[in-house]
């Protein structure tokens, strides 16, 4: 049962975004379709991050002795001013791991 629940969700994202990548379909979509589409991403991520950086233990943590929220913000200026993702990730990853271990 779980090897035909993970082959049907393979199916299912494979064909969803083959619809839309294929050149050679006759599938377009036009620019308002488009313009609603380039929301979804940015949403879905905060949907995920902002659980986990405001409410770490279940409760709201707004409080410099939150690690989350900390490196959160750093990662936040660090990619405002660096414009540069790996060095971001790396440097946020690293002051969040020294908070949580202090």
């Amino acid at each position: 049962m779980i090897w035909l629940t993970i082959l049907a969700m393979t199916l299912l994202v494979f064909s969803s975004r083959y619809l839309f990548l294929e050149p050679k379909l006759p599938l377009r979509l036009n620019a308002q379709a488009q313009k609603l589409l380039s929301y979804s991403s940015p949403a879905v991520l905060t949907a995920i991050w902002a659980p986990i950086v405001f409410l770490p233990k279940g409760e709201l943590a707004l409080s410099w002795h939150n690690p989350y929220l900390v490196a959160a913000l750093v990662a936040v200026l660090l990619a405002w001013k660096l414009k540069n993702v790996l060095l971001t990730a790396v440097i946020s990853m690293s002051i969040f791991f020294l908070l949580s271990a202090f």
